[in-house]
């Protein structure tokens, strides 16, 4: 994570102190909830409780004063960090109140604050946290009898922080705006793809009773933007992208390479899509190079993808699932330079020039998709077509390239790029055989 706050040196020890005596202070409590006051030198309003494990007082010290029994603090700034006059007195609260609220949650909040104050604000040791997703802005129930002053400050702090969100599970963000500017902005040359994957993702994201997941198919040459697109659906609906654990990638060449183990493939294949919708109330499965999937491994899944309310009492109708394949490229082509050779702009080419071919096409081939019960049983919600890219369409991906490494260009400069690729069919050179896949490593070449 970026750091967000660059403390000077005094500020840093006082932090390490006051974490130290948290951890203890957490300690102490789950041992003895029998406790006496004490006094609050430190001043900023709150009382504090003295420990009959330990015998020593588990109060917010002075941060600015010389003498601590922790460490020397040092010189005292100009003036105390912000946080300071509002947070030690939650935590304080936390471990006051422990008595009459529930001891564990108390506890595990605080110390999953203090944790990421210490862990977060600059790099240094501290203890590793749980993992994000089980870590929730603490609800309105266990704070009941603290101040409603403490718990906006504590929330409105952390929301800050970008550690909050609205979903109810901060790792799905559900960016449709996101979406829809990337892909406008970063994909080129398809507009039926930038079209029908916004449409389809915004209707499945706002429609929470959905009959079954959602399941595109996308199909076109490679280059075209079939993983690209898939990424960006990631990085916009969980924040951590395709490396949520919401998110599962599965590239079949890789993960199932031999048919004599599909039986082996299927159950772990049934096993991990089941812990992870377990896991995750929206999830995302990418399968690349789908064509190459045993037919046995997608009927092995099918029930997940269908009209069920559940399967062996759990629901997948929240799951998404992305099939990416070079079936059908050939077919999108050959529409492509039609178009081109009638005059007609490619962006007059609509989904039903396409999609029907597409389904028939992919019928018809050999491999998963044409043999499995996913095909026959009409369970793909859209076939998805990426065209061709243009000459024009490699001098953007040429530019971005560029661009994402801060490097200087020109026009002669991706001129140059664009005309480094081989360009299909032989007599037109219209189409690049290779779309943009290579790119951004060809740049190297142009480089001074």
């Amino acid at each position: 994570m970026k750091q967000l706050i660059k403390p000077n040196n005094g500020v840093q020890r006082w932090l390490k102190q006051m974490y130290y005596i948290h951890n203890r202070q957490t300690q102490n409590l789950a041992v003895s909830t029998s406790s006496k006051p004490c006094v609050d030198p430190a001043g900023v309003g709150s009382m504090c409780w003295m420990s009959q494990r330990h015998g020593m007082c588990l109060q917010p010290l002075d941060p600015w004063s010389e003498v601590s029994h922790i460490d020397n603090i040092g010189t005292r700034p100009a003036s105390s960090p912000m946080f300071v006059r509002w947070l030690l007195p939650v935590l304080c609260s936390l471990s006051a109140e422990a008595d009459f609220f529930h001891l564990d949650s108390i506890s595990n909040v605080s110390t999953y604050y203090f944790n990421y104050i210490y862990c977060n604000i600059w790099e240094g040791d501290c203890q590793p946290n749980q993992d994000d997703a089980t870590q929730q802005v603490p609800t309105r129930d266990i704070w009941a009898g603290f101040s409603q002053d403490y718990v906006s400050l504590l929330h409105q702090w952390y929301c800050s922080l970008g550690q909050c969100c609205d979903s109810g599970d901060c790792r799905i963000t559900n960016n449709i705006t996101g979406l829809a500017r990337d892909l406008q902005t970063k994909l080129h040359g398809q507009h039926l793809a930038q079209s029908v994957v916004l449409k389809a993702i915004q209707g499945f994201i706002n429609n929470p009773e959905s009959n079954k997941p959602l399941t595109l198919s996308f199909h076109g040459w490679s280059g075209t933007g079939k993983n690209f697109v898939a990424r960006i659906i990631a990085d916009n609906l969980y924040r951590d992208g395709v490396k949520s654990e919401c998110v599962r990638l599965f590239i079949a060449p890789f993960h199932f390479p031999h048919a004599r183990l599909v039986d082996t493939y299927k159950g772990q294949l049934r096993e991990a899509i089941r812990d992870l919708v377990l896991r995750c109330p929206q999830t995302l499965f990418i399968f690349d190079e789908a064509e190459k999937l045993h037919p046995g491994l997608i009927d092995a899944i099918k029930p997940y993808m269908d009209h069920y309310d559940n399967v062996d009492g759990v629901s997948y109708r929240r799951a998404i699932f992305l099939f990416l394949s070079n079936i059908g490229g050939a077919t999108i082509n050959d529409v492509a330079l039609d178009f081109w050779h009638s005059g007609q702009n490619r962006e007059d080419i609509g989904m039903e020039d396409l999609e029907h071919r597409l389904r028939a096409e992919t019928m018809e081939s050999q491999g998963g998709f044409a043999q499995s019960e996913l095909m026959s049983g009409h369970l793909i919600d859209f076939f998805v077509p990426f065209l061709p890219l243009e000459y024009r369409h490699v001098k953007l991906c040429a530019r971005d390239a560029y661009a994402a490494r801060d490097l200087e260009m020109d026009e002669a400069t991706l001129d140059e790029v664009a005309k480094a690729m081989l360009y299909v069919p032989k007599e037109e050179r219209l189409f690049s055989a290779q779309g943009c896949k290579s790119i951004p490593q060809r740049i190297n070449f142009f480089l001074p």
